[in-house]
């Protein structure tokens, strides 16, 4: 299984914020937003992973997070020069998903909950025993604003629909999918939507109408989010210092998950310590290593 980060788009609702910056680049508490989605890959155990930026912001990402190679896993990076639609990430990451399964998470979208990590491993059981698609629900109070999943009465997806005006659920279908090989082809037949982009909805349409689509749905032991507005970074940076604040733990800790999954071991983790300078974040990786 082999990962994709979209870190894409302009962030327009994020301006004037992110007129030069990449949003994926931007904080959320203590650490740059894209910690958070590449954390959840690794804690899925999956090491090798794309990073698909804009043009401007390639050259940020490299200088952040470099090869991977520190961590104990493998980073590459390709280039969406417009945005094309999150199906495009499939396309333009052809060459990079070779004859692996895929999953891609959002590079703004925050997943936290205990139990994260078993939840992951078995939605990769799923594609590679049953060739299925997993994707993820969320209870929302605006159903209205999102693609949501419409459930017959045993809980199987028949339908997920567009920003709904009359919502058949209240679950949102959240920025996070794992897919067979297959997907790749399938994205090249999707045609442009309404305002011009390769829907990841009809991909997920596609796997619905085989029946092969599967929906995890994520009760309220978790919290996602999306920090693609100013209200929702203020909340997730506020949401993330409560947590690291009341249990003295991080949460999407690249250094500490790579130690932890044993991309690493505790001595490449004291080098890591000693390239960083002094400051609460260095002070807890430095506690992990005794």
């Amino acid at each position: 299984m082999k990962g994709i980060i979209l870190a894409g788009g302009k962030g327009t609702r994020l301006h004037p914020t992110t007129i030069s910056i990449s949003k994926q680049l931007l904080p959320v508490y203590d650490k740059p937003m894209i910690y958070y989605p590449l954390s959840v890959l690794m804690l899925a155990g999956i090491k090798n992973i794309l990073i698909i930026t804009t043009p401007h912001a390639l050259k940020s990402y490299k200088n952040l997070l470099g090869s991977g190679k520190k961590l104990g896993i493998k980073l590459e990076y390709m280039v969406q020069d417009q945005p094309k639609g999150l199906a495009d990430a499939f396309i333009i990451g052809e060459q990079f998903i070779g004859d692996d399964n895929v999953c891609l998470i959002l590079g703004d979208n925050i997943i936290y909950g205990d139990g994260l990590t078993d939840i992951l491993a078995k939605s990769i059981t799923e594609v590679e025993k049953n060739n299925n698609a997993v994707t993820f629900g969320y209870y929302v109070n605006n159903p209205a604003s999102y693609g949501i999943f419409e459930f017959d009465s045993k809980g199987s997806v028949i339908d997920i629909v567009e920003k709904p005006k009359i919502p058949k659920s209240n679950f949102a279908v959240i920025g996070l999918y794992f897919y067979p090989n297959d997907v790749v082809e399938i994205s090249k037949k999707v045609k442009p939507s309404e305002r011009g982009e390769l829907e990841i909805t009809s991909i997920n349409k596609d796997y619905l109408n085989y029946n092969k689509l599967k929906a995890t749905v994520l009760g309220r032991g978790y919290t996602w989010m999306d920090t693609g507005t100013h209200d929702y970074l203020l909340e997730a940076s506020q949401f993330i210092m409560a947590i690291e604040k009341r249990t003295g733990l991080k949460v999407g800790c690249i250094e500490e998950i790579a130690l932890k999954k044993n991309f690493i071991a505790k001595q490449d983790l004291l080098k890591i310590h000693s390239q960083m300078n002094k400051n609460s974040y260095s002070d807890y990786i430095y506690s992990l290593i005794n």
